[in-house]
């Protein structure tokens, strides 16, 4: 079901600056057992989000309301999209005129092949192509996505399941569609995120619950080479949860000592 301001539809104006400049943010969710995970944190980063980008923010309880309608269909796994963007109106890039934000609420099946990636953990590319360094942006979702697109067209052509994105400067910043966390000791690494990438709403639970397990946290700008140097590494996103890293340009990860921990206590706090 698509729902656009609350609405049963699946059209979208061609003024809204959705689809003119991408103006807006997202949010994508996993749902289990008729109950959206992570809720709090994913409302978190769209109220933060639209504030940074100076759109009104629609009516919380009213969202919150369509989705947990939608969650209560899936007895088992799903997933919600929210898409909220400025609305229409504006002349060229002005956003002044723009009288009603848009807001759309949809649901989907849950990947299935997310289970086996949870299970047997997968291979990540390296690729060509690097993100800008972009601080007015960095850590929204917001709808410019046509960096993700160019990575995962050029994974999908060298036959990657996902694939490790560095900056201009030759950083780790996150793999195509996730973020990524490796460990080596009991010191727990992460990419800052200032300049580049996402602060994923699963990222964010996982280094909570590694400060509660003990561990060093570490937020680097750091060069490939010192992520081969992991005792194990993996990546993470609301709908897969905790995937493990097998393997990187030739060096082997085997160790899952922190993602086994992590696994136990994912959604128990």
């Amino acid at each position: 079901m698509i729902l656009i301001n609350g609405k049963a539809g699946d059209t979208l104006g061609i003024s809204d600056r959705a689809t003119q400049y991408g103006d807006g943010c997202f949010t994508t969710m996993l749902v289990e057992q008729g109950a959206v995970r992570l809720w709090p944190y994913h409302l978190s980063r769209l109220q933060r989000t639209l504030q940074v980008l100076a759109i009104a923010e629609p009516d919380w309880e009213t969202l919150t309301l369509e989705v947990e309608r939608l969650a209560a269909q899936y007895a088992n796994k799903g997933g919600i999209k929210i898409l909220i963007s400025r609305g229409a109106g504006g002349r060229g890039y002005s956003p002044v005129g723009c009288q009603q934000t848009t807001v759309i609420v949809s649901d989907f099946a849950w990947p299935v092949h997310y289970e086996q990636w949870q299970a047997d953990g997968i291979t990540l590319g390296v690729c060509q192509q690097r993100l800008a360094l972009s601080p007015m942006l960095a850590g929204h979702k917001h709808l410019n996505r046509l960096e993700q697109v160019m990575l995962k067209r050029e994974a999908e052509q060298n036959g990657w399941l996902d694939a490790v994105v560095l900056d201009v400067n030759g950083c780790v910043v996150e793999a195509i569609a996730s973020n990524i966390f490796w460990r080596q000791g009991n010191v727990v690494f992460t990419p800052e995120l200032d300049m580049s990438g996402v602060h994923g709403v699963m990222r964010r639970h996982i280094i909570e619950l590694c400060k509660q397990l003990g561990y060093c946290l570490e937020f680097v700008k750091t060069p490939l080479d010192n992520l081969l140097c992991a005792d194990e590494v993996f990546i993470t996103n609301a709908l897969m949860a905790l995937v493990p890293v097998n393997e990187i340009k030739g060096k082997q990860f085997t160790e899952r000592t922190l993602l086994n921990a992590l696994n136990k206590r994912l959604y128990t706090c």
